[in-house]
């Protein structure tokens, strides 16, 4: 089922620079030393509603110990959190986490404070994409993934590159994410990307046309990836385009699911932290967001919450590696244009339902 896959011109993503892990300390926001404030305020957190457990006890509850804090957490998908801060800036949120294309739209809004660096010194040690991401106003980045192929190799034998995709083999057998999840506009660029097109040159035409000829062979767009478990075990689908994140979670116990980030690329998207404008516990927000990026919390939830760290300090074992966004992988990660992807979206999110969801 090999094809040539046409490559388009998006620019290669900066890699990540993996460097030695501990020995250092961690360098609080207020002044740069080692010994963390203890600020006995109350912060709100809004935040991914995935894994909340391990959320709670690897992330929360480290930051409320040492800055004796109490963190109270809002839980939904990005683009609702960011719709419904959109209807309410005055919702009492201090810092919102959200995926790359929610938090440059948010920030086209205006609904963010503008970060002071100085308040934050772990920014020194981000990976140049990472910074990249900060300098694009999208907020800080505390971890990237990116979109690869899962597949049951025992039903459709190897999978080698994204143009397999189209393959008549695979007939009423893949599950795409929806155009209004965080993977549906990396799909975007990969449909383009087979069609052998620059999506920024005609605003996704030839993309759409790529799905249209795709279209056989998609039993549906999926907005939750936990549901493609179900999904697997059902026998509904046997191949689903996933963000890395969710690997784990959707392969399950099962032994012939595999995962390939094809040699010809991936596309990459960071998870981002924003203070809100009008947040009334602010220095607080800034000693989370700095806390986020250190390299004790970054290391700690490269096991627990599958993340890949962004802060080059953090080295990584060979286990520790694994299907994340990071070395080689990261390598041939490319960016995505997310204020060019939200300029499209409202055109995109139509034609998409007109043409997959109907």
């Amino acid at each position: 089922m090999k094809k040539k896959f046409l490559l388009g011109t998006v620019a290669l993503a900066s890699a990540l620079v993996l460097g030695a892990c501990g020995g250092s300390t961690e360098k609080t926001a207020d002044s740069g030393s080692d010994t963390g404030s203890k600020a006995s305020q109350e912060m709100v957190l809004s935040t991914f509603g995935l894994s909340e457990d391990i959320v709670k006890s690897d992330v929360i509850k480290p930051f409320e110990d040492k800055f004796g804090a109490t963190v109270t957490m809002d839980l939904g998908n990005s683009g609702d959190r960011l719709t419904k801060l959109a209807n309410n800036p005055n919702s009492g949120i201090d810092v919102i986490e959200l995926a790359q294309a929610n938090a440059s739209d948010g920030g086209d809004q205006g609904l963010f404070e503008k970060l002071d660096e100085a308040k934050l010194p772990n920014l020194a040690d981000l990976t140049d994409g990472a910074k990249e991401v900060f300098d694009s106003g999208a907020g800080v980045p505390y971890t990237v993934n990116s979109v690869g192929i899962i597949y049951d190799s025992e039903k459709v034998g190897e999978i080698t590159e994204w143009a397999d995709l189209w393959s008549e083999d695979l007939a009423g057998k893949v599950a795409i994410p929806d155009i209004t999840t965080t993977g549906g506009p990396l799909m975007m660029y990969i449909a383009s990307e087979y069609a052998g097109v620059d999506i920024t040159s005609d605003n996704g035409e030839a993309a759409f046309e790529a799905l249209e000829e795709l279209k056989p062979n998609i039993v549906k767009t999926y907005a939750k990836s936990s549901d493609l478990a179900n999904m697997f075990a059902a026998g509904e689908i046997e191949v689903a385009v996933v963000l890395d994140f969710a690997y784990d979670i959707v392969k399950g116990d099962s032994e012939t699911m595999e995962y390939l980030v094809p040699t010809s690329g991936t596309y990459a998207n960071y998870n981002t932290m924003n203070i809100v404008k009008d947040a009334k516990n602010k220095d607080l927000a800034y000693e989370y967001i700095n806390y986020r990026i250190g390299a004790e919390s970054q290391k700690s939830k490269v096991a627990a919450l599958n993340e890949a760290p962004v802060n080059t300090t953090v080295g990584l074992s060979e286990d520790e590696v694994g299907n994340k966004t990071v070395g080689e992988i990261a390598d041939r990660a490319k960016m995505v244009d997310f204020t060019f992807v939200n300029e499209q979206l409202n055109t995109w999110v139509d034609q998409w339902n007109r043409l997959l969801n109907n």
